[in-house]
């Protein structure tokens, strides 16, 4: 059987510092690269700054349109500094969780979130690195959390932290994303992420950040309980929506994202409206140099079910 395949879908690539470099970015682009995304997590404005200047004068000397995504880091809790860059929690032990800004150790880490205890009661999970490490809370008070670990693990620093069913408070514009959102209006980027959205509201107030003289669209990550509640109202105010599945398999559960996905391709597909199936795709490529079946039936299936 001879199947002639023509590729519709795009490929999204997140640039890091090992693919920043000038031949990496040709090669990419040269090898089916159609659209870069900067992670404003990490990184500062004198690289970025670089890097997009890369981007579009290898964009133009090739002759391929390379939009970018800007993706706003958003009010994601992150776990602090540790003494030894690196902490085992083991099964059973008792970890305290500070809101100071402490050095973390095997004992106590520090979540630099004021509001974290009173959201939080006796039960309730949090889950870290996208949920290999897992505690129980047993009692919280002031600004100390005391949990149990349920599954250990390496913790390293700055990891994200979620908690399940808990809504937490605030914008999902934080400073640093109103500054990191100046820099990239100024560098007219094509498109902006904006994470961790509960509603249409938090899409309208970025969109009023943005000066109507630019053409910036606004895409929506729905990662959160609350998103898929108001999705519709959301895709309605939004140019695109990114399934942001690591946050989103945390906040809700693991076997449920993929019906999730599916719904929202269907629903993004109606309106005519792009959507990017995103998170771990081809994780394992990382270390090996073909990925694994299962990885090959993910990306196969994301564009079955009618991702852009």
């Amino acid at each position: 059987m001879n199947i002639q395949w023509v590729r519709r879908a795009k490929i999204v690539c997140t640039l890091g510092p090992a693919t920043f470099s000038p031949g990496a970015i040709e090669n990419l682009i040269q090898t089916g690269m159609d659209v870069v995304r900067l992670n404003f997590s990490h990184g500062d404005y004198s690289i970025y700054d670089r890097v997009i200047r890369t981007i579009r004068e290898k964009s133009h000397r090739l002759k391929k349109f390379i939009p970018i995504i800007q993706d706003l880091q958003g009010p994601k809790l992150r776990t602090g500094e540790l003494e030894n860059k690196e902490v085992e929690l083991k099964r059973g032990q008792r970890l305290l969780i500070t809101t100071k800004d402490v050095m973390g150790t095997e004992e106590i880490i520090s979540v630099p979130f004021q509001p974290l205890p009173k959201l939080l009661k006796s039960g309730n999970p949090i889950l870290i690195d996208d949920g290999l490490i897992e505690l129980k809370v047993l009692r919280s008070k002031g600004h100390v959390i005391e949990c149990r670990v349920v599954n250990g693990g390496i913790l390293k620093e700055h990891k994200g932290v979620n908690i399940p069913y808990v809504k937490t408070t605030g914008t999902s514009l934080t400073l640093k994303d109103k500054k990191d959102l100046a820099f990239g209006i100024r560098k007219d980027v094509d498109f902006i992420a904006l994470s961790f959205v509960r509603s249409s509201h938090d899409i309208l107030e970025l969109r009023k950040r943005i000066p109507k003289s630019k053409k910036i669209g606004i895409i929506a990550k729905i990662e959160k309980r609350e998103a898929i509640d108001h999705f519709d109202e959301i895709l309605e105010v939004s140019d695109g929506i990114m399934i942001a599945r690591g946050d989103l398999a945390v906040e809700s559960s693991t076997e449920i994202v993929p019906c999730l996905q599916k719904e929202i391709i269907q629903k993004c597909n109606r309106a005519l409206k792009p959507v990017i199936t995103a998170t771990q795709m081809l994780e394992s490529m990382v270390f090996h140099p073909r990925p694994t079946r299962a990885e090959a039936s993910d990306v196969a299936n994301a564009v079955f079910d009618g991702s852009d």
